[in-house]
């Protein structure tokens, strides 16, 4: 009789009767409200005159007009260099202990972003959220029963004298309550590891001492930590090692490029939940079933949202922010309006662009789902490609043609006096890259109308190399970036492009 799971199970089921409060615009600015109050008198409330903000039963219009939007350099260079070194009450009152180091798909090699205990707080109360989220799908008692796998990054942090340093996921792990931890894996020991590679193989040599039913990580490489188990240990399927998983719980990258090749490692049918945690905070996590895996945006949890129409209005043609873009509240969105989102947390980010762009699919919900970066999409010609545009073209390719394509990236160049798409496509099936190329364009025409228009007149060619998916990782560990929240850059521009052509170029003469 699984006891614990029937506790688990009618305390969730108990909390899902609670009525949620339905008025999100008042829970915004009650948020904002709690945020300026505990940063009233830091460096940045000072320069900006949160105690007047206060003063204002609504105080969005004033904080929208005192207070720049920023990205992470301008933020960085006028304030959070501040913190990095030591200083006090820069952005948030106190010292800032420790750093998450971003996962590097932007051009800076590596972004500091301060993480506080009030947003280690939150992020834990975000994760009750989904515990409790779970209600609606259902899950028998037994299933409560079972151990939750996280792959994710070392709680091994560096300490450099004056702050801590690593992947948010190891400074949150390493910060969990007891309790959690009681029904969580690896263990500590297993998690502190740094080397990756080793990490890996711990879970691998663990994986039959343990009852997995959730698992948690990047779709990437848990793809690979489920081949190198059934690999090691001579199984058909990761159901013979772990026979009640059930629950793949992924973010940091869309999951539709990986879903047919993890089910095909599976006996039975996994349940994925998308989640949207970011370097930032826990922004929004899939509370229900639903087709496109929307997620619901957290909205009282000490965060507050803006959101900026993603048009040529606000960003220029890199996707920068312009100086005079405006954002809208959460009272103000549309369906099928892309945004970029702007946060203010309790780790003394404000009005902060964290890159990604969204859409909102159930207004009333609050429901999203993420549809690229504000930097990783192409309008070379005005083409306006997303990376949803791109992931969904690329799974009907695969679909149609019966292959298994987990890796791609894409950049833009000048061609023949006009423009072309360069694509790199990995697959281990051997096929013809014309094939793939007219599969994949005529999708990407079905899918968006600005890219059929100009396939008419500027962007003359598309381009498909084929590849074997171990490239993308060989080229991710030549820099040293393997790990739990690592992943490939789907658009490539700048350094990152230069990097993978070099790299290709090394590979092709092994």
């Amino acid at each position: 009789m699984p006891i614990l799971g029937s506790i688990i199970k009618g305390a969730i089921d108990l909390r899902g009767r609670i009525p949620a409060r339905k008025n999100v615009h008042k829970q915004q600015i009650k948020q904002l409200k709690k945020l300026l109050a505990k940063a009233e008198y830091t460096s940045f409330g000072n320069e900006y005159g949160f105690s007047k903000m206060l003063m204002e039963e609504d105080p969005i219009g004033l904080f929208q007009k005192n207070v720049p939007i920023h990205d992470y350099q301008s933020i960085f260079d006028s304030w959070w260099h501040r913190a990095l070194k030591g200083e006090r009450d820069v952005c948030w009152p106190g010292k800032i202990n420790y750093f998450a180091l971003s996962s590097g798909t932007s051009e800076a090699s590596s972004k500091h972003i301060p993480v506080t205990k009030d947003m280690i707080k939150t992020i834990h109360k975000g994760t009750i959220k989904q515990i409790l989220a779970t209600k609606n799908f259902n899950f028998p008692k037994e299933q409560y029963e079972s151990e939750i796998l996280f792959v994710g990054g070392s709680t091994n942090l560096r300490y450099n004298g004056t702050y801590f340093s690593g992947d948010l996921s190891g400074i949150t792990t390493g910060t969990q309550p007891r309790w959690f931890q009681n029904f969580t894996l690896p263990g500590p020991e297993i998690r502190s590891l740094s080397d990756w590679e080793i990490k890996l193989q711990e879970i691998v040599d663990n994986a039959k001492k343990w009852d997995v039913g959730f698992i948690c990580g990047v779709p990437a490489w848990i793809q690979i930590l489920f081949e190198r188990i059934i690999k090691q240990y001579n199984a058909k399927s990761i159901h013979d090692v772990w026979p009640n998983l059930r629950v793949f719980v992924h973010g940091g990258v869309a999951i539709h490029p990986y879903k047919n090749s993890i089910n095909e490692l599976c006996a039975k049918e996994l349940i994925f939940l998308d989640t949207y945690m970011a370097s930032e905070g826990f922004i929004a996590f899939q509370e229900r079933p639903n087709p496109n895996q929307s997620m619901k945006l957290i909205t009282d949890n000490k965060m507050f949202f803006e959101f900026i129409p993603f048009n040529e209005e606000n960003f220029d043609a890199d996707g920068n922010v312009l100086p005079n873009a405006k954002a809208v509240n959460i009272t103000e969105v549309e369906l099928k309006q892309e945004y970029a989102l702007l946060l203010s947390n309790t780790a003394g980010a404000w009005r902060y662009l964290i890159g990604d762009t969204i859409k909102f699919t159930n207004l009333k919900r609050c429901e999203i789902i993420i549809t690229g970066r504000t930097k990783h999409f192409l309008s070379f010609c005005g083409e306006h490609l997303s990376v949803d545009n791109m992931n969904q073209a690329l799974k009907l390719t695969a679909d149609e043609l019966g292959i298994k394509s987990n890796e791609y990236c894409v950049y833009g160049k000048p061609y023949e006096g006009l423009f072309a798409h360069e694509w790199f496509i990995g697959t281990d099936k051997e096929i013809e890259a014309n094939v793939v190329k007219e599969k994949l364009d005529n999708y990407l025409k079905q899918l968006n109308d600005d890219y059929t228009t100009e396939r008419m007149h500027a962007l003359k060619e598309v381009i498909v190399n084929i590849l074997p998916n171990d490239v993308f990782i060989e080229f991710l560990a030549s820099k040293n970036k393997l790990g739990g929240q690592s992943k490939f850059p789907r658009v490539l521009k700048g350094k990152h492009l230069n990097e993978w052509l070099a790299f290709l170029e090394t590979h092709r003469k092994k």
